[in-house]
């Protein structure tokens, strides 16, 4: 543990180890087999009220900062990928946008139980077609009377399946360029013409569901968009800026995970009479795996200490989130390593930890992307 943050961020992170431990942990290999989405987990997170770790206590929130926003996000990911990658959209991507450009009506109606955790929510961007450019959307919103009639397809999308409501980005004015794309707060339950077409079965994470969304002549009143016409975009910079911190810290928790269950391995398993942790190739490449960790959590602690301040942190979360999500492979791939034979074997959980964190040099603006942010922040 973190002995440098401070007393609350300490008790909070101290009571999400436990609870991850303790409820989590005995069924994370289990859920992933089944591709089931832990709805009783996230009962539980929200019942420790920390569906809503940053939003404002005014509106169901824990009032929480970013850092300790991290630090939560990383004592899940720890555990669970796929927990963590669902919980890590809903507060970042769903719930905390509402809190940013919502007004106070919508603030009541559609943050609050996002907050509070009554249902989940999800952030529909990315297209069948968008890839890295992910402002060339087909997804349109056109103007009838006091309604907006959404039209089009969302892809990879995180929760839609179990959200109870998704924050959808369409094109209001296709002359505009950037300037033309707007944010809408769908409701899946209510809205007519939102279906969930495919629950994507992936490499890693599959307890947390990855959908695909059809949007067929979706009727939404006025009072749904968000913000103003036109301001999706700048709605989605500063969106991903906090998100890739949260993507950070969750590749830090999978990094912190297969660490851990390598580090355990190695000091008890004994080959030529002794632990294999006393050998140098196996210390080395803990050395290794450690520091590579410890670094990641430097960088997104730091970008989250930013945040907080009201300082820009676009190359400081897109550094934070390309460096951890790199760790959290590597140093998984090696805990498989470390284990041998069984590493590859679901009876433990490296591999797990090794699928699950590929997707965090893919996911929130690839590997590729987040050097393309940092070299435009240096000037290059």
């Amino acid at each position: 543990m973190d002995v440098t943050l401070p007393d609350e961020h300490r008790m909070i992170q101290q009571t999400v180890r436990d609870f991850c431990e303790t409820e989590l942990e005995p069924i994370a290999q289990e859920i992933e087999d089944e591709h089931r989405f832990p709805a009783e987990i996230f009962e539980q997170l929200a019942d420790l009220d920390v569906m809503g770790v940053p939003i404002t206590e005014e509106y169901g929130g824990l009032g929480g900062d970013t850092l300790m926003y991290a630090i939560v996000t990383e004592e899940i990911g720890r555990v669970s990928g796929s927990v963590g990658l669902s919980y890590a959209a809903h507060t970042s991507l769903a719930t905390k946008p509402i809190e940013l450009f919502g007004t106070d009506e919508q603030k009541e109606r559609w943050l609050r139980p996002l907050a509070t955790g009554e249902y989940l929510g999800g952030w529909a961007l990315t297209e069948p077609g968008s890839g890295s450019d992910a402002s060339d959307m087909d997804t349109t919103a056109r103007k009838d009377g006091d309604e907006w009639i959404i039209d089009g397809t969302k892809q990879f999308i995180t929760n839609a399946s179990e959200a109870g409501s998704v924050l959808v980005k369409a094109v209001t004015d296709p002359d505009a360029g950037y300037d033309g794309i707007s944010t809408f707060i769908v409701d899946p339950e209510e809205d007519d013409g939102f279906e969930v077409t495919t629950v994507w079965d992936k490499m890693g994470l599959n307890a947390s569901p990855t959908c695909e969304l059809s949007l067929d002549s979706v009727r939404v009143p006025e009072d749904r968009l968000l913000g103003e016409e036109g301001e999706g975009w700048t709605q989605t910079m500063k969106t991903l800026d906090g998100g890739r911190i949260s993507i950070a810290a969750l590749s830090t928790g999978l990094a912190q995970g297969a660490f851990e269950h390598a580090k355990e391995y190695a000091t008890q398993r004994e080959q030529f009479d002794r632990p294999i942790s006393e050998f140098d190739a196996i210390r080395d490449k803990l050395v290794d795996m450690h520091r590579k960790t410890e670094r990641a959590r430097l960088l997104t602690h730091r970008a989250a200490c930013l945040y907080d301040d009201g300082e820009p942190v676009t190359k400081d979360s897109a550094l934070a989130k390309l460096d951890a999500s790199e760790a959290a492979r590597e140093v998984a791939e090696d805990a498989v390593q470390v284990l041998g034979g069984y590493g590859y074997t679901t009876d433990f959980a490296p591999q797990r930890f090794y699928r699950d964190a590929k997707l965090m040099e893919i996911g929130e603006g690839t590997s590729e992307i987040q050097h393309l942010v940092i070299g435009r922040e240096l000037g290059l």
